[in-house]
């Protein structure tokens, strides 16, 4: 073990865990049509209201869209099985705009694409203009490149971290008061699981940290994904921006992307984690990964503190939040959320935990083992 890794498992000083983590709500929702604002508005009515956390302010909600467009599972609504739902999105925003949110910005690192967001949304079949209107300023953004901003953000890792000193990012991931969460409940290949603290690995830019970013500056037109520089290390991002501490380090995906995540989150907090598990798929993050299963748990989960948040949905899923690798879901990389709360994010420690609406025991939905 070397040095960093020991002061990140000690949770590094002033990084330290906090002994009692903010609350986790689980409300019921139906569907996707009928009764969905209401359920998000009990949702956020359990967390203690968003007035006092967005108003007057800009809020970037960080959606969780994996993979093409054109991938698809048995046919069904992207929304339905591997991204998040563009009506709870549409319920989300317009709670947003409701509490008095200045301006709302959706954004996400779209997939092989440097382009506008809308045209991505479109492609998805989203219904756009709705979006637009769903609060009275709403932006979007494609992080996957420098898009609409005039530059990149150099945000730190705090001392502890693994393997960057810092990320260069889309400015938007600095420009902004309130910074959301908006995952799907699902299970994942590498990571074992993959809710609000994973839907951050998508605010890195595939113009720096893709396959074919440049290899001295940023490719503001990326076509590929970022296994290469994150999952396997055989590159680094573009010389741009900050490198690696070790480049003789690991080079296993399951250690390196837990603590990739980690490290981002640590970098770039959460203020509010919100996970949809109305519908989705278990055993794995999307249609590329064999034996997918959809299924409908009927449940919105959102919390205040993101590794809260996803110890209270793994326990839902039926999954020890405290197990180590080697153990479902951990079965071949190391544990995120424990990672994360080396880092001072949050405790994964349930008792730690104040539950809010629906039980662990009534919410439970068991992912597969």
């Amino acid at each position: 073990m070397t040095r960093r890794e020991l002061l990140a498992l000690l949770g590094g000083g002033a990084y330290a865990a906090p002994g009692r983590s903010a609350p986790v709500a689980i409300v019921r929702a139906r569907g996707y049509e009928q009764g969905l604002e209401a359920a998000v508005a009990g949702l956020f009515d359990q967390l203690g209201g968003l007035g006092r956390l967005v108003k007057g302010k800009t809020v970037t909600i960080k959606l969780n869209l994996t993979g093409s467009p054109a991938s698809r599972f048995e046919g069904r609504p992207l929304g339905s099985t591997h991204y998040v739902h563009p009506r709870l999105v549409g319920a989300v925003v317009h709670a947003m705009g409701r509490a008095g949110a200045r301006r709302v910005r959706l954004v996400e690192s779209c997939w092989a694409t440097g382009g506008p967001m809308e045209e991505f949304l479109l492609d998805c079949g989203w219904p756009v203009r709705a979006l637009a209107t769903a609060a009275p300023q709403v932006e979007f953004e494609n992080t996957n490149a420098r898009g609409k901003g005039r530059r990149y953000v150099r945000l730190k890792t705090p001392p502890g971290a693994w393997i960057y000193p810092a990320y260069d990012l889309n400015e938007a991931y600095e420009q902004t008061d309130v910074f959301v969460s908006l995952a799907k409940l699902k299970n994942h290949a590498t990571c074992g699981v993959t809710l609000s603290l994973k839907n951050s690995f998508g605010i890195t830019p595939a113009s720096i940290y893709g396959d074919d970013a440049g290899l001295e500056e940023p490719n503001e037109n990326p076509t590929t994904g970022r296994a290469a520089v994150f999952h396997f290390g055989k590159r680094g991002p573009s010389r741009s921006a900050p490198q690696e501490f070790d480049p003789q380090s690991s080079r296993d995906p399951g250690y390196r992307v837990p603590r990739i995540v980690a490290e981002l989150v640590a970098a770039r907090p959460v203020d509010l984690a919100v996970i949809d598990g109305i519908e989705t798929v278990t055993g794995g993050e999307g249609p590329w990964i064999d034996g997918l299963r959809f299924v409908q748990p009927h449940l919105l989960i959102g919390g205040l503190n993101p590794v809260a948040t996803d110890a209270v949905a793994m326990a839902v899923m039926g999954y020890d939040p405290q197990a180590v690798r080697g153990t479902p879901p951990f079965h071949r990389a190391d544990n995120t959320l424990k990672l994360a709360e080396a880092l001072g994010v949050g405790s994964a420690d349930l008792r730690q935990i104040e539950v809010r609406g629906l039980s662990i025991e009534q919410a439970r939905f068991p992912f597969p083992a």
